[in-house]
């Protein structure tokens, strides 16, 4: 572990910040490129830091107009509500990468619009059904769709060394064991800013 990370916002670097460094890395994520972030959430947040470090210019694709002062706050540059159909049409052939972190169903095809020519936008949330995607999707504009999954150990300790020097960590909550079940149901409801972590120390009390 790098010096100079707090550890308790550290922690969720080992799930939530290399499932988001691995595909920026991958896809060569660099200043002046035009990236979007599909959702705020415990990866969200974590893709737009990063990113936005990177010196990509980052925008925050989002159903919910609450998430757009964390978004700013994070480092994104714009905002976009995807709930608007007219927002698609502004974006179109806009992103050189798009992450999508969302698990909730959601039509691709709509965010493919928003790529680029040979654009790519990676997958990283995992709905809970499959959702059908058009060929002319891909074919106008050679336009690509991938996955990533998080990266093996030399990634991870890039990326642990990455944030070390850019400062970055996640945004967390620190719970007691005894509110494990309260953060399940907050969690349920979308309600986290952006990962819970347990104080172990609260065991003792248990």
């Amino acid at each position: 572990m790098p010096a100079g990370l707090d550890l308790a916002a550290t922690a969720p670097l080992l799930c939530a910040g290399i499932t988001t460094y691995s595909p920026l890395r991958q896809w060569h994520c660099k200043e002046g490129d035009r990236v979007a972030v599909v959702g705020l959430g415990g990866l969200g947040h974590m893709a737009v830091k990063i990113a936005a470090s990177m010196g990509a210019e980052v925008t925050l694709l989002s159903t919910t107009r609450a998430k757009e002062g964390d978004a700013r706050r994070l480092g994104a540059k714009g905002f976009e509500l995807t709930k608007d159909e007219a927002v698609f049409r502004k974006l179109a052939g806009r992103f050189d990468l798009i992450v999508d972190t969302v698990s909730a169903p959601h039509d691709y095809n709509r965010y493919l619009e928003a790529l680029r020519p040979r654009g790519t936008m990676v997958i990283v949330g995992v709905p809970t059904e499959p959702s059908p995607v058009s060929a002319f999707s891909l074919i106008l504009g050679n336009k690509r769709l991938a996955g990533s999954m998080i990266g093996g150990i030399p990634e991870t300790q890039e990326m642990l060394d990455y944030c070390a020097a850019h400062g970055i960590v996640s945004d967390v909550e620190i719970i007691p064991i005894q509110k494990i079940n309260e953060a399940y149901e907050r969690m349920m409801h979308g309600d986290v800013r952006y990962r819970f972590v347990i104080d172990l120390a609260s065991l003792k009390q248990a």
